[in-house]
């Protein structure tokens, strides 16, 4: 049949073999320029997937070991005061004593390096890692699989998911890891981690999924994903792959003590904020503007809820788009926009992700009532402040009341309520999570301003009865049940 073409047909048929070749090529990386191709392709193995048995990881690991690069970082610190620690502040009265005679005190500097790793997005050089490994770095150097170094400069980054985008200008052509699915992952399926632990450099460790959305108390995003591939000092940045060869987390963090407990960030959630790195440098985040707590199964009974979802809010920021909307508090938000909230901690991530002044429809459950709400979402600029800072009764606390001498002492500005000077060890309060400090506000929905109050109330609850408490802890409220024994 080719005989009959002829040399000019033979040629354009080479010719659309190579432009098909190309097309496939560029899709395959990631090509093309910043302006007409998105940060990362949704690419993967599985046309051709490795094969997926323990004894056959040589094949994945050669497939995306070239995409993890080493990254080592230094920043200049400058010699600290002879006297850091001085009550009287940045102007210490000693230095100055000692200039006067002396001179000025000259100051040395040095140099402070740190190691961490990361993983290629995109030909282009964009490279992905954790905030924590390039934060405060006055230099980064990249290291390729190949020992081939580069000078990278910091393209954004984000403290709160612990994500940066650093970018290299490479020489030649690089290979690009594919991001998967996060969500997809199952408890139990093998994965790979890849980085630099302690400098020993692309160092491979496999593993499987032990848990996920682990909460660990690093900030309001906290949803990791928990491990036995080993990871150590210098990993942080770089990939955690599954079998299909994708990126599916990047590797955070680790318990010190712990053996086989490891943590990678869900790659969705780099995917979130990655298009706003690379244009801003920094993430835009919604905000709502409620403090809110987990919904206890003893919280549920109190709030008329069939089992614990939700979650319930403890306080209202003033001005916020929480307020605004006529959230209050002691609602639960069972929905936000559609989506069920499961578990407390799922809402400020799904509230994050939503562009600032979109409408949204938040369903509360509201005194055993459900209702909607619509909510301009509103930017989030300025974290709200972390909650911080008699007679003995039955459920084990001491109270004093609040007279508006003390309330003026606690900073409160004349509010009034039941002090805990003292809680019992082992005992209802101490179980339910009281603190030395906390001020009552509210028992069972009703201000209480008198220890008898709070002693009447004890005292007609039933055996396995539910007391519900509002209570101010530091600059925040939150709820506290207590049940009796």
């Amino acid at each position: 049949m080719l005989k009959k073409i002829g040399i000019r047909g033979k040629l354009l048929i080479a010719l659309g073999f190579i432009a098909v070749g190309y097309i496939i090529s560029s899709a395959y990386f990631g090509g093309g320029s910043s302006n007409s191709t998105p940060l990362w392709k949704e690419i993967s193995f599985k046309d051709n997937p490795p094969p997926s048995s323990l004894s056959n990881f040589v094949e994945l690991v050669r497939r995306v070991k070239p995409a993890v690069v080493n990254i080592s970082t230094s920043q200049v610190i400058k010699e600290k005061p002879l006297f850091p620690h001085s009550p009287f502040g940045p102007k210490d009265p000693f230095e100055e004593f000692m200039e006067k005679f002396f001179g000025e005190i000259p100051r040395r500097e040095f140099r402070q390096r740190s190691l961490g790793s990361g993983v290629i997005i995109n030909r282009e050089g964009y490279i992905l890692t954790n905030n924590h490994v390039v934060e405060n770095a006055t230099e980064i150097t990249v290291i390729l699989s190949d020992e081939e170094e580069y000078e990278a400069k910091k393209i954004g980054s984000d403290a709160k998911t612990d994500l940066a985008l650093i970018k290299i200008n490479p020489h030649g052509e690089l290979t690009v890891a594919p991001l998967g699915d996060s969500d997809k992952l199952e408890i139990g399926e093998w994965v790979i981690a890849i980085g630099n632990p302690y400098g020993l450099g692309h160092t491979v460790t496999a593993g499987i999924v032990s848990a996920k959305g682990r909460a660990l108390g690093f900030g309001p995003y906290d949803s990791f994903i928990q491990t036995d591939a080993s990871i150590n000092p210098g990993n942080s940045g770089g990939p955690l792959i599954n079998m299909n060869g994708e990126v599916v987390g990047i590797n955070t963090a680790i318990i010190a003590a712990a053996q086989g407990i490891g943590f990678a960030i869900p790659i969705n959630l780099a995917k979130d904020i990655l298009p706003q790195l690379k244009e801003k440098g920094k993430v835009t985040r919604g905000w709502l503007g409620v403090m809110i707590q987990k919904v206890t199964p003893e919280l549920a009974k109190s709030f008329g809820l069939e089992k614990p979802r939700g979650a319930l809010v403890s306080d209202i920021i003033e001005g916020s788009p929480a307020e605004k909307a006529g959230i209050m508090k002691g609602d639960i938000i069972l929905e936000f926009n559609r989506i069920p909230i499961k578990e407390w901690n799922e809402l400020p991530a799904i509230v994050a992700r939503t562009p600032p002044g979109k409408v949204v429809e938040i369903k509360i459950l509201r005194q055993n009532k459900e209702m909607s709400l619509h909510v301009t979402i509103g930017e989030l600029r300025e974290e709200p402040v972390a909650l911080q800072k008699g007679k003995k009764e039955d459920l084990g606390l001491s109270l004093q009341e609040l007279t508006p001498e003390l309330s003026r002492q606690f900073g409160m500005q004349g509010e009034l309520g039941l002090l805990v000077v003292g809680v019992e060890p082992g005992s209802p309060a101490d179980d339910a999570g009281f603190r030395k400090g906390d001020i009552i506000r509210e028992i069972n929905h009703k201000p209480v301003k008198r220890i008898k109050e709070y002693k009447d109330i004890v005292a007609k609850a039933k055996p396995s009865e539910t007391i519900l408490f509002y209570v101010r802890r530091g600059s925040g409220y939150i709820y506290i049940a207590v049940r009796m024994r």
